[in-house]
């Protein structure tokens, strides 16, 4: 699940870090006692048309004509009075799409739409406030947005909600209320929050310990290509961790996050190559991705050592390989 950005960073700071399992040979490591946190970014959603007038102003936005989108919404509005097509016009106006981006006209649009109780356009204004766009930053507003649009079964929002709760800046820190709203979210499809929902059940954080009920959860994020639950899932698969052992499904996953930039999997995938673990061993792949995630920021003194220790053929045949995924990422993540 990836929906568009109302919002590109999020409003408030934390410790919500992403969680980093080590690959020991021979066999994988076990999670550690410290459970992690969900993402430090509130969710986020693309506009959705209703059997409503703005029909046809949300068929040319999805189609890309967006001066036609505004053009229709405004018409919308100005005849009908329709709902949807004010939250389309916040919408246009928050990103500049058909209009020249204006944080101001995109708050206001969205606050006549929420007041007419569109759970989107609550959402999108409760983003605005807790960044400060359109307006003072206000982050009791955008929580009281957040659970308005909720309570209308806003999966976004009831992340977003459950965010704050384990942020414990604005409310006090309350893991099980976090569960409740992050369950809301993970029910409805939302990635992001059945990611969040499994890190708790992993550890018993906010709800009862069930690891089978984290591999689902793993699974069913993993599958909506959240590349963070793909890692971890591919982890659980590798263990048996809460259901059935399968390193080459595994395999096939750590190699489909290594391949979409995860440090994390690229050094999961060295690690296996290089000690054949579920698979042929393979020196030079395993040095190719130890440099691209060395590069991406994750230190391996185990892998350091086994590529010290291949033939200076190997080393450069590595090096060679991995020199294309070197030049496309010239600073470190961490």
């Amino acid at each position: 699940m990836r929906l568009m950005r109302l919002m590109t960073t999020s409003g408030w700071n934390g410790a919500l870090a992403a969680f980093v399992l080590w690959l020991a040979p021979p066999a994988l490591a076990q999670s550690p006692k410290q459970a992690p946190l969900p993402p430090e970014k509130p969710q986020e959603s693309a506009p959705q048309s209703s059997d409503s007038a703005a029909d046809l102003p949300y068929g040319a936005y999805q189609r890309g004509y967006f001066s036609t989108a505004f053009l229709l919404a405004t018409q919308a509005v100005e005849e009908k009075g329709d709902v949807k097509a004010m939250t389309l016009l916040g919408i246009l106006y928050t990103d500049g799409l058909g209009v020249p981006k204006d944080d101001s006209k995109a708050a206001q649009w969205f606050s006549l739409a929420a007041g007419r109780g569109d759970r989107e356009a609550m959402f999108a204004l409760g983003n605005m406030r807790m960044q400060g766009r359109g307006g003072p930053a206000d982050r009791s507003e955008a929580a009281k947005l957040y659970a308005s649009a909720a309570k209308l079964g806003h999966a976004g929002a009831a992340y977003n909600l459950g965010l704050l709760y384990l942020d414990g800046q604005l409310f006090p820190q309350d893991f099980a209320r976090a569960a409740e709203l992050f369950r809301i979210a993970a029910d409805a499809g939302n990635a992001d929050a059945q990611y969040a929902l499994a890190t708790f059940y992993k550890e018993g954080r906010g709800v009862a310990k069930d690891l089978n009920e984290a591999a689902r959860l793993l699974a069913a994020a993993s599958l909506a290509d959240h590349l963070e639950a793909q890692v971890e899932y591919a982890i659980a698969l590798f263990n048996g961790t809460g259901l059935a052992k399968n390193e080459q499904a595994a395999i096939a996953l750590f190699r489909k996050a290594a391949r979409r930039g995860s440090p994390v999997a690229q050094n999961r995938l060295a690690r296996i190559l290089a000690a054949g673990l579920g698979t042929t061993a393979d020196p030079v792949e395993a040095v190719k991705w130890h440099l691209i995630s060395k590069k991406g920021g994750v230190t391996d003194l185990w892998l350091d050592d086994f590529v010290g220790k291949l033939t200076p053929e190997q080393r450069e045949a590595g090096q060679k390989a991995a020199q294309p995924w070197l030049d496309a990422r010239p600073q470190d993540r961490s």
